[in-house]
C-alpha cells in the first residue's frame, strides 16, 4: 500500500538519512539547518534507524568539525553522513579530498547555495557544490521534493557498491523548503536497496589493531602520481553501478529514474540541458510547447559527476539542431559555465573523434550554447524557458548569456515575454501576505498538509521570505490540483489571495498577481460598511476592472475576543478553507483543529484551546 505525506525537501531527505545511518555529524546552516534538527529530534525520541539503532547525533563547533567527524567516524566503520550547504560546504573540502582518495562509501546531503561573493546571500544555486567538483566525490542531483526523497537512498546503495562518496545535492530554499506531497519509502523498500554485503564490506575496511593496515601517509614524486591514477577503474564503473541502483529501485517503487533523462517529443530540435528544480518548470514548458506545435525537449541531469558523455548521448535526440546548457552558477573567467563545459566538451569530442557512424548520428547538430539562470533564488519560469528556446531558434544563437535579469553592464541578458504563462487551470493558485512572526507561514504549511492529507490533490507550498526574516513581509505561495505539479516558481496568477496586514495594500503590489474573477480575502480594521471607502484609490479600480470577488473579516477583533493578541493564523486559514472548497466545511474545520493540537500540543491545552475558539469565531 502507497504511503503518502505532504512534507519540504529537507525532511524528506533527513527521513531517509536518519534511517541509513549510525552516525550523523551536524552543524547548522540556512537552508541545511532542519535536516540536523530533525534528526536530532528523532534520536532524542529514541526513534531506531534501519537497523534498530538509535543513530549517534553529534554537533560540532564548525562545518569543518562536522567534516572531520564524518572522516573519523567513516574509519572506524560507521555508515555516517552531515548536512551542509555554501561556505559550509567548503569548510570541508579538505575533508572531502582525503575520503574520496581513500574511496570510502558516505553520502552528505547538501541544499546547495549561493557562496557570499560581493555580498552573501543565504539564498539557493548551485555555487557551492561547483566548488567540489574536483574533490572525488560524485554529485547526484535531485530535481524535487520527491527526487530528493528518493536520491538520497538511491545514492547510499550506489556509494556502498561503487566505494566512491556521494554529495546529493537539491536546490536550496526551492526543494529545500518546498512543501510537496510525495510517496514515502517504506523500510521494506530501504532494506531491498541496500546491499548487506557491501555495508559488511565496508565493516571490514574499518582501522582496527585486528586488522592493522597504514593510511594517511605521505607519498613522494616516485608513486603520488601514479598511486592517483589507480582510482580510475573506481570513477568509470560509478556511472553504470548508478543506473543499475536506479533500475533496481524502479522495480521496488515503479519511479524510473536515468543519469540524463529525456522528455519532450522524439524529433526534438531545440533541447535544453540543466539540472536542479529548475527541470520541473522546463518539463511544463516543453509539454505546453510541443502541444502548440513546437519541437522541443529538456535533458535532466542527475548524476553530474563522474559525468558519462555516453549516457548523454544516448539521451539526445538524433534530430536535435541546437541544444542550450543552463548551469545554476557563475565561474567568472573561465571558458564557459561547469556543465556547459563538460556538455561542450562529450559533444566536441563526437565530433572530432573517429566513429564516422556517431558523427553521421548527430549530423543534425549546428550549435551548442550556455547561459547562467536563477542565482541565489532568483526566479526562473516558463517565459524565461521560452525566452532560452526562442534564443535557440536564431541564425547565432546568443552564448553566455543570462535569462532572468537586466545585464544593462556586459549585455548578456535575453529577451522574454514576461506575460508568457503555463499555468493550468485546473490548477487552484493562492498567495498570502503576511508578517514575519505573525503565524502566516506555520498556518499556510498547515493547510497544504491538510489538502495534500485528506484530499486526493497533489499540493505544493513555497514561502518567501525576505532575509531580515521576524517583522518582515512573508509570501506564501500555495498550489493544489488533481495532477502533479512541477511549477517550481513563485504564483503569478492567482485565483485567490489573502492580505492579512490592511498596511499591505499601500505598500506592496497585492493584487499583481490576481487572475479575472479571483478571490481577495483581507484583513481590515473597518466593518463591512466602511471598508470599501478606507481602500487605497488603485486597490478599488483592480478590483472593478479584474471582477475580483471580495471578502473581508477584522481578524485582529476576532483574536482579542479570544485572548490571542495579535495572532491572527488559524482565523485567516478557517477564512481560507470557508472560500476554497477544497473541503466541505466540517471536515476542513476538524483538520484544522487536528493540526491545532499537532502545533501547539506542547505550549499547553490553554493556547490550542484559544486557537480553537479562534476556528468557530471566524
Amino acid at each position: 500500500m502507497k504511503n503518502y505525506a505532504t512534507l519540504d525537501g529537507n525532511e524528506a531527505v533527513a527521513r531517509v538519512a536518519y534511517k541509513l545511518n549510525e552516525v550523523i555529524a551536524i552543524y547548522p546552516i540556512t537552508p541545511a539547518s532542519p535536516m540536523g534538527e530533525w534528526a536530532d529530534a528523532w534520536a532524542c525520541e529514541g526513534l531506531p534507524n534501519l537497523w534498530g539503532t538509535v543513530p549517534s547525533i553529534v554537533e560540532m563547533q564548525s562545518e569543518g568539525g562536522a567534516a572531520g567527524a564524518v572522516h573519523g567516524a567513516l574509519q572506524t566503520g560507521s555508515l555516517t553522513t552531515t548536512f551542509t550547504a555554501s561556505q559550509g560546504l567548503l569548510l570541508m573540502l579538505p575533508n572531502f579530498f582525503k575520503i574520496a582518495g581513500e574511496l570510502t562509501p558516505t553520502v552528505l546531503h547538501i541544499a546547495a547555495r549561493s557562496i557570499a561573493a560581493q555580498a552573501l546571500s543565504i539564498f539557493g544555486d548551485h555555487s557551492d557544490v561547483m566548488t567540489a567538483r574536483g574533490t572525488g566525490f560524485a554529485l547526484l542531483s535531485s530535481a524535487s521534493v520527491q527526487e530528493a526523497h528518493d536520491m538520497a537512498a538511491i545514492a547510499t546503495a550506489a556509494t556502498l557498491k561503487a566505494k566512491v562518496p556521494f554529495l546529493h545535492f537539491f536546490d536550496g530554499f526551492r526543494t529545500s523548503h518546498q512543501i510537496d506531497k510525495i510517496e514515502l519509502l517504506n523500510d521494506e523498500i530501504l532494506r531491498s536497496l541496500i546491499d548487506q554485503n557491501c555495508i559488511l564490506e565496508h565493516r571490514q575496511r574499518a582501522l582496527t589493531p585486528d586488522r592493522p593496515v597504514i593510511r594517511g601517509t605521505a607519498q613522494n614524486p616516485d608513486v603520488y602520481f601514479q598511486a592517483r591514477e589507480s582510482v580510475n577503474p573506481y570513477y568509470q564503473k560509478c556511472p553504470s553501478i548508478v543506473q543499475e541502483v536506479m533500475n533496481q529501485f524502479a522495480q521496488l517503487t515503479g519511479r524510473q529514474y536515468r543519469l540524463f533523462e529525456y522528455h519532450g517529443v522524439t524529433d526534438a530540435h531545440r533541447i535544453i540541458i540543466l539540472m536542479g528544480s529548475g527541470c520541473d518548470a522546463v518539463h511544463e514548458t516543453v509539454d505546453y510547447l510541443n502541444d502548440q506545435g513546437e519541437k522541443v525537449g529538456v535533458i535532466k541531469v542527475r548524476l553530474y559527476r563522474p559525468f558519462d558523455a555516453q549516457s548523454l548521448l544516448n539521451a539526445l535526440p538524433t534530430t536535435v539542431k541546437a541544444i542550450a546548457v543552463l548551469d545554476r552558477t557563475k565561474e567568472p573567467g573561465s571558458a564557459g559555465e561547469p556543465l556547459y563545459v563538460d556538455v561542450a566538451t562529450a559533444i566536441q569530442e563526437i565530433l572530432l573523434g573517429g566513429d564516422v557512424e556517431l558523427k553521421a548520428k548527430f549530423s543534425n547538430l549546428q550549435v551548442v550554447v550556455g547561459g547562467r539562470y536563477g542565482l541565489s533564488s532568483k526566479e526562473f519560469t516558463p517565459a524565461m524557458i521560452k525566452g532560452v528556446f526562442d534564443n535557440l531558434k536564431a541564425t547565432s544563437p546568443k552564448n553566455h548569456f543570462t535569462i532572468g535579469i537586466n545585464d544593462d553592464l556586459s549585455h548578456t541578458s535575453l529577451n522574454y515575454n514576461p506575460d508568457f504563462s503555463t499555468e493550468a487551470d485546473q490548477v487552484v493558485r493562492s498567495i498570502f501576505y503576511g508578517l514575519g512572526s505573525d503565524g502566516t507561514v506555520g498556518a499556510n504549511k498547515n493547510s497544504i498538509k491538510i489538502i495534500g492529507e485528506y484530499t486526493n490533490n497533489y499540493a505544493q507550498g513555497y514561502f518567501v521570505y525576505d532575509s531580515k526574516k521576524s517583522g518582515s513581509v512573508t509570501v506564501s505561495h500555495l498550489r493544489f490540483g488533481s495532477e502533479r505539479i512541477r511549477s517550481c516558481y513563485l504564483v503569478n496568477q492567482a485565483n485567490l489571495i489573502g492580505c492579512h496586514q490592511w498596511d499591505f495594500l499601500e505598500k506592496y503590489p497585492v493584487l499583481e498577481s490576481a487572475m479575472e474573477g479571483a478571490t481577495l480575502l483581507l484583513n481590515s480594521p473597518y466593518s463591512v460598511e466602511q471598508v470599501w471607502d478606507q481602500l487605497p484609490q488603485a486597490v478599488q479600480e483592480t478590483i472593478i476592472s479584474k471582477k475580483l470577488k471580495f471578502y473581508v473579516i477584522n481578524a485582529y477583533q476576532v483574536a482579542r475576543k479570544v485572548g490571542m493578541g495579535g495572532r491572527i493564523n488559524t482565523i485567516m486559514q478557517t477564512c481560507f478553507f470557508s472560500l476554497s472548497g477544497v473541503l466541505p466545511q466540517e471536515e476542513a474545520i476538524a483538520q484544522i483543529k487536528n493540526y491545532i493540537r499537532k502545533t501547539y500540543g506542547k505550549k499547553g491545552e490553554t493556547i490550542v484551546q484559544m486557537n480553537i475558539k479562534a476556528v468557530d469565531s471566524a
